[in-house]
């Protein structure tokens, strides 16, 4: 039998023609603050959110503001934790909440900066809610049980949420003026009215709002529902229009890696590992598919973060730039604390997006009325 020998650079170009590893090239990055850690908390509805905040302040008023994190998730508990004992524990109660209600909390409780609210006491340099949550849960659950229900129980709420994150400040000074935290929101232009939540599942009608059923969803937020090329296409076209995301969505696959930053969703399962580092064959998502996902509790509204742009690697396959809140340390987080995901990854996991209202295609605006 006659040997066949191959040259070594001829073999690694035929080898190098099925697997590629990553060359992203950025093709959107809209401004946006740099890359913090939620720390040891479950609050990343409200540091991905915030975030989405404070590019939209820039983008409307070319000022950059560092906006407080623990300020919304200060105002949202107490709603959280009346939800849960008026309905008798019937009810999520846990750190978990949603885009909207962020801006609900913008909207009856203003904003504050971060340098004024940090949420953090005197000797603490992290975050870590481990203690707070427990004696929260521990309260409320005693509420439900007690009967009749103590008139200073919302006091007693809001007394423990003071001694773990800090009092909510009435007046505070920044860049030298005088703001409550309604009037700083005032000054930030932002309007509370001008966001929207989209999403795409087939068990609601479609142009209609409705209440998507996730545990996080305590506020009975609605959103409106959309076909899932359109979900997609209107993500796109905010981002080319200048409007970035908040983006809520799965992370509890093994192909969403904060290690390597990538999210994507193979076709063959043979290639979630190859995938973290190389171009491999994706799943075509179908709406069907992603309802099918949902049901079935595979798809679920674990975490949210903030879309800022897209890059594209060498084939031109597409990726979200998408900015998480655990952190920018490079030699554990890959990407310097952001992930490229996949569109597959997004058509699949997204759950719903929350966007400026002005970002949404103009024919879909008129759909939604």
């Amino acid at each position: 039998m006659k040997k066949i020998y191959i040259p070594a650079i001829a073999l690694f170009g035929f080898l190098n023609s099925f697997s590629q590893n990553y060359e992203f090239k950025e093709v959107i990055n809209l401004e946006h603050l740099p890359v913090i850690s939620q720390d040891n908390t479950g609050t990343c509805w409200s540091f991905s959110t915030s975030s989405f905040l404070e590019s939209e302040i820039y983008r409307i008023t070319g000022k950059k503001i560092d906006l407080s994190e623990m300020y919304q998730a200060r105002t949202t508990y107490p709603i959280k934790a009346e939800n849960y004992v008026l309905r008798q524990g019937s009810a999520q109660f846990s750190q978990g909440a949603l885009a909207h209600d962020v801006i609900n909390s913008m909207k009856n409780y203003g904003l504050v900066p971060v340098s004024v609210y940090t949420g953090l006491t005197e000797d603490e340099k992290k975050h870590n809610h481990t203690e707070l949550v427990s004696v929260l849960t521990a309260m409320v659950k005693t509420y439900t049980e007690t009967k009749p229900l103590s008139k200073h129980w919302k006091e007693s709420i809001s007394k423990v949420l003071d001694t773990y994150l800090g009092e909510i400040p009435s007046k505070f000074t920044y860049d030298g003026k005088e703001y409550t935290p309604k009037s700083f929101y005032e000054m930030t232009k932002l309007n509370a009215n001008d966001y929207v939540t989209i999403t795409s599942f087939t068990n609601a009608p479609y142009y209609q709002n409705f209440i998507l059923s996730v545990p996080d969803n305590f506020s009975n937020g609605s959103m409106y529902n959309l076909p899932l090329d359109e979900f997609i296409a209107n993500i796109d076209h905010a981002l080319e229009k200048g409007y970035t995301l908040s983006l809520d969505c799965d992370v509890s696959e093994d192909t969403f890696s904060a290690k390597y930053g990538v999210a994507f969703i193979p076709a063959n399962e043979s290639d979630n590992k190859n995938g973290l580092t190389e171009i491999v064959e994706e799943v075509k998502v179908t709406p069907e598919f992603r309802q099918q996902e949902y049901e079935n509790f595979n798809t679920q509204d674990d975490h949210l973060m903030h879309i800022v742009g897209k890059v594209v690697d060498q084939k031109g396959n597409i990726y979200y730039k998408v900015k998480n809140s655990w952190g920018n340390n490079s030699a554990r987080v890959g990407n310097n604390g952001y992930v490229y995901m996949s569109q597959a990854f997004m058509k699949l996991k997204a759950i719903s997006v929350l966007v400026h209202k002005d970002g949404l295609e103009k024919s879909l605006a008129k759909k939604l009325k």
